[in-house]
């Protein structure tokens, strides 16, 4: 199968640990007596998924699908930061604390990105902040060239993104940051591709799966409420909270802010207008 798609001869075969030997080694035997050729010229094995510390396996009973994943309310940009965060060659260990914690970086991450996009910054270029955004280009790169360390490579993006924020709120980060800084959460986001939202696709085609299978029972009730809302409900919302603020009927703002958190919907005022985010 290999063949008949990659040719005779390619770059990179993958598999689990467990296919080294035998199985890769027969591979190479048969292929090669055949083509006189070098089948794959780089290998790449991966360690076995670990739940909690132990096998996943249906018998222990910690067998979960992504689709599960997403049915208990679970962002796809969360769930592939998690798995792309651990080196392949280190054994994943797959906890919901470890999965929360990456859905709190991803909204860390895609924060910090639209204060960046949407601000209104000064000309000009803070030299402690381009040395910054430098050194974490610098860092992030060597990280993946040493053999696709990716945990290694998340640590200079945060810390970049924690300086920027610290910058934006003393009023330090100018326009040229803000480009250089932009530049290095794209080549980030290249590679671990979590800044863009494109979670709500995936959510639906779960929740259509569980409608058609008869499994509604498996899908999280906050999951149901927050599908349940659109964007231009939720601007609505908006909008009617802001007028009630300049009404100064400020019961009603606060009750459509409720309401809305409870759906999963985070209102932000800032200097620059109100804006909403879904958690």
């Amino acid at each position: 199968m290999a063949m008949e798609y990659l040719g005779d001869s390619f770059d990179l075969h993958a598999g689990g640990e467990d296919l080294t030997f035998p199985h890769h080694e027969n591979e190479i035997a048969q292929s090669e007596s055949v083509t006189h050729k070098c089948f794959a010229r780089n290998w790449m094995h991966v360690r076995f998924l670990l739940v909690d510390g132990r096998k996943m396996s249906k018998s222990e009973g910690n067998f979960y699908t992504l689709r599960d994943l997403l049915l208990k309310g679970y962002k796809a940009s969360a769930i592939r930061l998690s798995l792309i965060s651990v080196p392949y060659r280190h054994q994943l260990n797959f906890t919901f604390d470890g999965l929360i914690e990456a859905t709190n970086a991803v909204e860390r991450i895609r924060t910090s990105h639209r204060r960046l996009t949407q601000g209104t910054f000064a000309p000009g270029a803070n030299p402690t902040l381009q040395a910054a955004a430098q050194k974490a280009q610098a860092e992030y790169l060597a990280a993946l060239s040493n053999d696709l360390n990716t945990a290694e490579a998340r640590a200079p993006i945060f810390d970049l993104i924690r300086a920027a924020n610290t910058a934006i709120d003393q009023g330090q980060l100018l326009a040229g940051d803000r480009d250089a800084i932009l530049e290095v959460l794209a080549s980030f986001d290249a590679v671990f591709d979590v800044i863009a939202d494109r979670d709500a696709e995936p959510t639906q085609a779960a929740l259509e799966w569980a409608e058609k299978s008869g499994r509604m029972a498996d899908v999280a009730p906050e999951l149901i409420a927050r599908q349940g809302l659109t964007d231009e409900a939720i601007d609505t919302l908006v909008a009617e909270r802001t007028l009630a603020k300049k009404q100064r009927n400020f019961a009603r703002a606060d009750q459509i802010r409720k309401e809305l958190a409870e759906k999963g919907v985070v209102i932000e005022d800032s200097k620059d207008g109100v804006r909403w985010k879904r958690k």
